[in-house]
């Protein structure tokens, strides 16, 4: 039985992982650490399992086989920072960080302790996209020249944050950032784990529905990457319908989200073709337990790492540029 720690239950999708835990055979919850008294002891109790207020103790317990890091944005990095050291693997929630400098620190701290850590990105890793990755790999699509990804809901109407304990999420000190930062963050990891890396971005980042006013509810990114690529990325906490999915041309042919056939490609009055799925990858708990028992492979682990830091560091240059209007060049991380 694999034992698994919780820091922090802060994120909205805390339960959505508890119950995932409480109904694998292979992993169990031991501990639930909060520096919240009263959100760590209501959700200790509601899943039977102890609550501590002390990190240090929490990190240091033998018996843990693995983190999950489930806190506000801007608080990951004191908690890899506390559990990295202890050299366990860790699921910690996307994004990485908030800003670059923050992962440059976490990374640094990783690869001097050889821990394994993975963030809560779900899209390059299901079926479908394993297909799509496959694809592109093979050449088929061509010089690839441009590209868009919308990941959006209506979180804003839906008055989604307004629950005293997801409330941070608009509070900039604590998320870091609004719907870019909880929404774009995906897009941009998905499309950096697909054509590579980014030199520079710019953005229109604002918000339109004045609901949480003290962050942003939604952002239109171009991106342009090293292979020359230029890519539209969208955000949104405001999107009321309306398709989404991504969409990647090249001078050969076209890819994009079919409604009904998933993924296909298609040239100009061709038919669509539909593109193989391939085998999915773990994701977040999965991704955990597989990771502790040793069925990722070090380079996989590595460059799902290095695109969560490169999506830091992307995100931040768009937000940057929304503040000057101009370019801005993405960092190295």
């Amino acid at each position: 039985m694999i034992n698994l720690a919780l820091l922090s239950a802060a994120h909205t999708h805390t339960r959505g992982f508890l119950k995932t835990i409480a109904e694998k055979d292979a992993c169990t919850l031991i501990v639930l650490w909060d520096d919240v008294p009263d959100r760590g002891q209501r959700f200790a109790d509601e899943y039977g399992v102890d609550y501590s207020s002390d990190l240090a103790a929490t990190v240091a317990r033998s018996d843990i086989d693995g983190f999950v890091i489930c806190a506000e944005n801007t608080r990951h990095l004191p908690l890899l920072k506390a559990a990295v050291p202890a050299g366990k693997p860790i699921f910690c929630e996307k994004p990485f960080t908030t800003t670059t400098a923050e992962a440059a620190e976490a990374l640094a701290l990783i690869r001097a302790h050889g821990t394994v850590v993975h963030m809560g990105y779900v899209q390059p890793f299901s079926a479908q996209m394993q297909g799509v990755i496959t694809y592109l790999v093979s050449g088929a699509l061509g010089t690839i020249t441009h590209a868009r990804y919308r990941n959006a809901h209506q979180a804003a109407y839906g008055r989604t944050f307004d629950a005293p304990d997801v409330a941070w999420f608009t509070d900039p000190d604590l998320a870091g950032g609004g719907a870019f930062m909880d929404m774009g963050t995906h897009a941009v990891h998905l499309l950096r784990t697909l054509l590579g890396p980014v030199n520079r971005v710019t953005a229109a980042i604002g918000n339109a529905s004045g609901i949480y006013p003290g962050v942003d509810d939604n952002g239109v990114a171009l991106c342009r990457f090293k292979n020359g690529a230029l890519a539209t990325i969208e955000a949104s906490w405001v999107q009321t319908g309306g398709p989404g999915g991504l969409e990647i041309t090249g001078s050969n042919t076209t890819l994009y989200q079919h409604p009904q056939l998933g993924y296909v490609t298609a040239v100009p009055r061709g038919d669509p073709q539909p593109v193989p799925t391939a085998e999915a990858r773990p994701t977040r708990i999965d991704r955990l337990v597989a990771a502790i028992e040793g069925n990722l492979s070090p380079d996989e682990l590595e460059q799902d790492l290095v695109c969560a830091a490169d999506a830091v560091a992307i995100v931040e240059a768009c937000y940057e540029s929304n503040k000057t209007g101009q370019w801005v060049k993405v960092p190295a991380v």
